[in-house]
């Protein structure tokens, strides 16, 4: 008879668990029969000793069927969701769900409110004054039928394995865990129904995992976990070192997303919308090849299609859809800033940094983002940077603006500003966005 200790004591000795251990684990989270430190004690094992590519596929299969699993047979045969693994800026979800619905591939995408660096997608919609975030499972399912796209909060009943180890892995350092991480994120997505996942692997100063080469190995593992368990998983490596686009908070994001659907986005930001849409669009067989797709974003985009289907999402989930003509609807910061470039090398200079680690720093110290889970955040406050590593920049041009609702938080907060950001006297290789793509 298989015991938690056997269990625990077999991946401390780095040993192979067999399909048995971990049903008997997966069950025993589910029906609370083991204790948070024996589960403790398993989480540590296998951040040291890891698991494999058969391990971890069974346990993300395990984890995916402990609680309810979305059907969405009734919509098409193709469902999309994508995630991002977190990031300074990361308002991506914001334009892509919107604008992969008008092209014609359905969008359920269940998201998280933010914990560390600053708040999640839902906390951003959440700006929008009305906006319901928290839909039941038939909510969600019948916005996806009728208008091809819903964004909602995971609800506790999928994946219920997953929320209990989640919640002991962010208070027991094993949050950085290839295995953990691939199980957690694909056991959620597969539960909701959707079977064709588009995964944003972020790595640099400001994410959570900031080597490259692990990020890289993320990703690779994450794409064959889905081919063992018959769902389609794309996966995009992504640098993070520098902010996303130029806003960083939450309603401010918002409103970057709002111009990136109207034409007016980032040059990074629609880079990466680029590069995802294309691949999730062909793979869907709604585009002929990856160029094929970007015309078709980009005409969605230029015709005014995209933000009329953000328009409808709004709408369709109780929020005030008038913020797209008047930002100033969403919740506004007492204290703005303008700072401007202000250095003693000279007048012409290079930026060759931009700390995307410490902007995260002044966004939360602002309020923007959250130590703890349920912790309420400002959705007012927040810092645009207006500058990326490589570009040329003057004396007194602006370099980034501060919203803060009190004035200690907002002279804090440039100081982290003018700390983040570097300067050269001599150009600086402006560095790749895509870092790779698997599938």
């Amino acid at each position: 008879m298989v015991t938690m200790l056997d269990i625990i004591q077999k991946k401390k000795g780095n040993l192979k668990h067999t399909k048995s251990e971990l049903k008997f684990l997966i069950d025993g989270i589910v029906n609370n029969s083991i204790p948070d430190y024996q589960l403790s004690a398993w989480l540590m094992s296998v951040y040291f000793n890891s698991m494999d590519l058969e391990e971890t596929s069974y346990i993300t299969k395990l984890m995916m069927n402990s609680g309810d699993v979305l059907d969405f047979s009734d919509v098409g045969d193709i469902i999309g969701d994508k995630h991002s693994t977190g990031g300074v800026g990361d308002k991506t979800t914001l334009v892509f769900v919107p604008l992969m619905a008008a092209l014609g591939l359905p969008m359920a995408k269940l998201s998280g409110r933010g914990l560390g660096f600053s708040g999640g997608t839902i906390d951003k919609l959440e700006a929008i004054p009305g906006f319901n975030a928290t839909l039941t499972s038939d909510q969600f399912k019948q916005l996806v039928k009728k208008n091809k796209m819903a964004v909602s909060a995971q609800s506790q009943s999928l994946a219920p394995a997953d929320g209990k180890l989640y919640a002991l892995r962010d208070v027991t350092c094993t949050i950085d865990s290839m295995p953990l991480i691939a199980a957690s994120v694909l056991s959620k997505k597969f539960a909701s129904g959707t079977n064709l996942i588009i995964l944003d692997v972020k790595c640099g100063k400001g994410a959570f995992m900031e080597d490259s080469k692990q990020a890289i190995n993320l990703a690779k593992f994450m794409v064959d976990i889905g081919y063992r368990l018959n769902k389609h998983v794309l996966t995009v490596v992504t640098d993070m070192n520098q902010p996303l686009g130029y806003a960083v908070g939450n309603a401010i994001e918002v409103k970057e997303a709002i111009d990136t659907l109207a034409g007016n986005g980032p040059a990074d930001l629609v880079e990466l919308t680029l590069s995802l849409g294309s691949v999730a669009l062909t793979k869907a067989k709604l585009a002929q090849n990856i160029d094929d797709a970007k015309l078709k974003i980009t005409q969605a985009i230029q015709s005014g299609l995209a933000l009329e289907y953000f328009a409808k999402l709004i709408q369709a989930q109780g929020g005030n859809s008038q913020v797209i003509e008047n930002p100033k609807l969403m919740p506004q910061a007492k204290y703005i800033k303008t700072l401007t470039v202000n250095n003693n090398l000279g007048n012409e200079l290079w930026i060759s940094d931009v700390n995307g680690k410490i902007i995260a720093m002044a966004a939360k110290l602002l309020g923007a983002g959250r130590s703890f889970k349920g912790e309420k955040i400002n959705l007012a406050v927040g810092i645009e940077v207006f500058v990326k590593i490589g570009q040329k920049v003057f004396i007194n041009e602006p370099l980034a603006t501060v919203y803060a609702d009190t004035e200690d938080s907002l002279n804090i907060a440039c100081d982290y500003v003018y700390k983040a950001v570097k300067f050269s006297l001599t150009e600086v290789e402006t560095p790749p966005l895509i870092l790779g793509s698997y599938e």
